[in-house]
C-alpha cells in the first residue's frame, strides 16, 4: 500500500485551509491570527498570574514600543510591528533554544508565513533592513519588560540577555494579563485601526 503524504495544512476557524508548506495571501484571515494568537502563550506559559501572557498582547505592546521609538513612523510599519510574530498563529512560540536546536527548516516555514500575511494588508513580502531592526528593538524592550515583570527575572540578568531600556521609553508600560478573548478583541481593533490608516 502507498504510502500517503503528510498532511501540511491547517483548517482555520474561519473555514479557511492554509498550506504550511505553501501558503497564500487569500489563506489569510486577521480573526485567525488575533484568536490563534490571544491562545498562544509567551514564555512557554512560565509567567506569573490567573492567564497567560499571550503572543497577541506582546505583539501590541511591541506596537506601542515601536510607535514610542519611531513617533512620526508611517502606520504600515507599526502594522508591521503588530503582525511580527503573526505566524505563531499557526507554528507556535517556540523559544529561542528550541528554534536553535530545530535549525533553518524553522525560519524557511516563518518566512513563507510571514510573506503571504504581509502581502494580505499590504505590506512587502519582506521588510526593510531599518524596518526589521527597529521592530527587533522593540520586540527586546518589551521581552526586558515581560522578563521583569512577568517572567520572575531580576533585572540585572534581563539586562545580561535583553540589555536594560531607556527609563523614559517604558514609563507606564505595567504589564496586566487577561483573557484571551479580550486580548484577542484589542488585537483585532488595533490592526483595523493601522490598517485603516494606511496610504
Amino acid at each position: 500500500m502507498p504510502k500517503t503524504q503528510p498532511r501540511a495544512w491547517q483548517r482555520m476557524l474561519s473555514g479557511r485551509r492554509l498550506d504550511l508548506l505553501d501558503p497564500t495571501p487569500m489563506d489569510i484571515e486577521i480573526e485567525d491570527i488575533a484568536h490563534g494568537l490571544a491562545f498562544v502563550a509567551r514564555w512557554n506559559g512560565q509567567t506569573r498570574g490567573d492567564f497567560a501572557y499571550s503572543v497577541a498582547e506582546h505583539s501590541i505592546l511591541v506596537t506601542d514600543i515601536h510607535a514610542r521609538l519611531n513617533p512620526k513612523g508611517p502606520a504600515k510599519w507599526q502594522l508591521a510591528a503588530l503582525l511580527h510574530d503573526a505566524p505563531e498563529y499557526v507554528i507556535g512560540d517556540m523559544i529561542s533554544p528550541v528554534k536553535a536546536a530545530v535549525g533553518p527548516g524553522y525560519s524557511g516555514l516563518d518566512d513563507r508565513l510571514t510573506a503571504a500575511i504581509h502581502l494580505r494588508f499590504g505590506l512587502p513580502a519582506t521588510l526593510p533592513k531599518t524596518v526589521k531592526a527597529a521592530i527587533k528593538r522593540a520586540d527586546k524592550v518589551s521581552a526586558w519588560l515581560e522578563a521583569t515583570q512577568l517572567a520572575g527575572f531580576a533585572e540585572a540578568e534581563a539586562d545580561r540577555f535583553f540589555g536594560r531600556p531607556d527609563p523614559a521609553l517604558v514609563e507606564g508600560l505595567d504589564l496586566h494579563l487577561r483573557p484571551p478573548a479580550e486580548v484577542r478583541a484589542d488585537f483585532t481593533a488595533r490592526h483595523a485601526d493601522l490598517l485603516s490608516r494606511l496610504t
